[in-house]
């Protein structure tokens, strides 16, 4: 059974073991492969975003994150970020987090939610965020440098909650 909770500094371990694991491919997130733990942990885990993790039978296998899209007067738009331990995808995971986090984005008091750049060769990403009811609202021309493609266009995704 799948279930969402809020991070605590316990789980650091495992959700850094998630995002060694999705960012070393270089393709789908901009951080680069190498990135430390410290920096990482700082991003993820930072007093700017509230931090969820996804348990299966008791073992984290996802993690996500809801922030501010921008300061201020934007602040009314969030922006979430999700990563699947890669030996658990398939299983729904994204999905289950995508449809907490627009749940979850509403209570927190968000009016809707934006993504800035969704790597628009990342189908699997694409297709579940357009089934959870976001539209491609914009595509930036070489967005993201993809370890294996080279300069990639990528996607600006919205959804009013």
């Amino acid at each position: 059974m799948l279930t969402i909770r809020k991070s605590t500094p316990v789980d650091h371990d495992k959700i850094w073991e998630i995002i060694q694991a999705v960012i070393t491919t270089g393709d789908t997130y901009v951080f680069a492969p190498d990135s430390s733990r410290e920096k990482m942990l700082a991003y993820w885990c930072g007093s700017d975003k509230h931090t969820y993790v996804a348990l299966l039978d008791d073992t984290i296998v996802g993690t996500f994150v809801l922030k501010d899209n921008q300061p201020d007067l934007g602040s009314h738009i969030a922006n979430g970020s999700y990563m699947t331990l890669p030996q658990a995808t398939g299983r729904g995971i994204g999905k289950a987090m995508g449809e907490f986090s627009l749940v979850e984005a509403k209570r927190l008091g968000y009016k809707a939610m934006q993504f800035n750049i969704v790597v628009k060769s990342n189908r699997r990403a694409v297709n579940l965020w357009q089934k959870l009811g976001f539209t491609i609202i914009g595509e930036i021309p070489n967005a993201f440098n993809h370890q294996q493609l080279g300069l990639t266009n990528a996607y600006i995704m919205y959804q009013r909650l």
